[in-house]
């Protein structure tokens, strides 16, 4: 006998549900996606939100990205029948706003909208981490002791490391003292520090964290191949001189590499392709390319040297493209921290 279509309560076939893997979303992100298939609909449930959980589903839905159509439709089977036809959703900074805009006022969108935007981070002292420790010490200097010594009692230890150094130096002395003798923070101190600095710091860190356009374009030019950037630097040079001169600066190209110690060359080595290394050594300055030879032990340079040897001509976008990726891995290196890049200021030079 034919299987017959289970029934809902209003006797019209039951939508099965899609089968997915839902675990790779958070609870956080289960809710912005829902939040944002209902639309205005989900008004009164923004309103049974607190501040914090606005704030925690917000950050979620600004860095939602693309959702498959299948998913939305498997957190909220219950309206499927309404849901189907909307496919795919896509969360964005600008969709969050907007969303936000409809359900609150706007002095409450834009303090969350800047906290979104400023130092990544899922609580205050996350986002306290990943702000710069110039830029923190600044403001705790006019603090007490006492608070700043809670404050890098909660962040991580070598950011409060660096943020004490950045301190006048007998503040800092003090607020180490009030670190040595501190006892366990109540809770309700806590919260004030907490509202404190998300208030009167963080929101202000949002507006003025812009990053600088030309740290951004030196990143471009990084990408560009051999022909393309002394095209553009060229043609920027001709215009404006100075920020042709910043953006070199702020540029990390192969020929760098030869500011790294014998260490970090080492640690480069072993982590690169080895075809790109070959190539990359191929179109390099004697210099640098001796100075990868001297790291290398007799037999493994003597090997690389032959494989040098028989590609012959090589291409010039070829060489460039594997000069690109070994810079590349050289930087995510350094941010590891297992190589130390030198922007050539003084205090990245080395004393033996």
């Amino acid at each position: 006998m034919a299987a017959v279509p289970a029934k809902t309560s209003d006797n019209l076939p039951a939508v099965p549900t899609p089968t997915v893997d839902l675990s790779r979303y958070s609870g956080a992100e289960k809710a912005a996606i829902i939040l944002m298939s209902l639309g205005e609909d989900a008004k009164k449930l923004w309103e049974m939100l607190d501040e914090e959980e606005i704030k925690e589903v917000s950050q979620a839905m600004a860095s939602l990205g693309m959702v498959p159509s299948v998913v939305v439709e498997s957190l909220v089977h219950e309206f499927i029948s309404r849901m189907s036809g909307a496919g795919a959703i896509m969360g964005s900074l600008d969709q969050t706003q907007r969303m936000l805009a409809q359900m609150l006022p706007k002095d409450k969108v834009d303090g969350l909208m800047e906290e979104i935007r400023g130092p990544a981070g899922r609580n205050i002292w996350d986002k306290l981490g990943n702000v710069h420790e110039t830029v923190l010490a600044s403001y705790l200097k006019n603090e007490y002791p006492q608070t700043v010594a809670v404050v890098l009692s909660k962040v991580r230890p070598e950011h409060a490391a660096k943020v004490l150094g950045e301190l006048p130096e007998d503040f800092a002395a003090e607020c180490v003292m009030r670190m040595l003798g501190m006892e366990p923070v109540q809770r309700d101190i806590l919260d004030k520090i907490e509202t404190t600095l998300r208030t009167e710091f963080m929101s202000n860190v949002a507006r003025t964290s812009k990053r600088d356009s030309h740290e951004a374009m030196a990143e471009i030019f990084n990408n560009f191949d051999r022909q393309t950037e002394s095209r553009f630097m060229s043609a920027l040079e001709g215009k404006a001189t100075e920020s042709a001169d910043r953006i070199k600066a702020l540029m990390f190209v192969f020929e760098d590499l030869g500011k790294l110690d014998s260490g970090g060359i080492q640690t480069l080595l072993r982590a690169v392709d080895k075809s790109d290394l070959a190539l990359g050594l191929k179109g390099a300055s004697d210099t640098l390319r001796n100075l990868f030879f001297s790291n290398m032990s007799e037999r493994g340079g003597k090997l690389l040297k032959e494989d040098m040897a028989a590609m012959g001509p090589v291409r010039l976008k070829d060489v460039d493209a594997a000069q690109t990726r070994m810079v590349s891995v050289a930087k995510d290196l350094s941010a590891r921290g297992e190589i130390v890049l030198s922007d050539g200021k003084s205090d990245d030079e080395l004393i033996y």
